[in-house]
């Protein structure tokens, strides 16, 4: 069977409207992949940047796959989170991005965005904190309804990724 490693980290994210973040991961894939070895979610730990706006994760991502097609290639799913002083947690954003399909190293810029609301819960959102949350995080790298959405952009969330591919040229794929 072919495979696919995923060697790399999520650096970090800058512009958001807030620092101290934290961000839960996981990869997305189709039913013709399996994970071998590593963990395909986690989260970061919370940064709070004394200076700038950039909050600096370098959480690692290791994965290895096997594949009998490349149907359900794997997608990076991202959630961005505010903790404040009290501990309370803000969803901040949502963004996915797909794992690059060409062997190297590569450098990725994630664009995040997150649920808009109605005026209510944008007035509620600046007095009580929280916020709108998809009720299906698939809807994040699915995008079957999300075209329905109504929502802003946050930041951005910086990832490197060295991908790695073995065997694929006997299934009449090119690396």
């Amino acid at each position: 069977m072919a495979e696919l490693h995923i060697i790399g980290q999520i650096i970090g994210a800058s512009g958001f409207p807030q620092s101290s973040l934290f961000c839960k991961w996981g990869v997305h894939t189709g039913g013709a992949w399996r994970l071998l070895s590593g963990l395909k979610e986690g989260q970061t730990q919370v940064d709070m940047p004394q200076i700038g706006d950039m909050a600096y994760w370098s959480h690692p991502i290791d994965l290895h796959y096997t594949t009998k097609g490349l149907q359900g290639w794997p997608k990076l799913h991202l959630q961005v989170w505010h903790q404040d002083s009290f501990g309370r947690c803000q969803l901040y954003g949502y963004g996915y991005c797909h794992v690059p399909s060409s062997p190297g190293q590569h450098r990725l810029q994630c664009a995040t965005w997150r649920p808009l609301g109605t005026w209510q819960e944008q007035l509620a959102q600046i007095f009580v904190g929280g916020g709108p949350q998809l009720r299906s995080p698939d809807l994040i790298y699915s995008g079957a309804d999300r075209y329905r959405l109504h929502t802003v952009a946050m930041g951005t969330v910086e990832l490197e990724l060295c991908v790695i591919l073995r065997h694929f040229d006997r299934y009449g794929v090119e690396s």
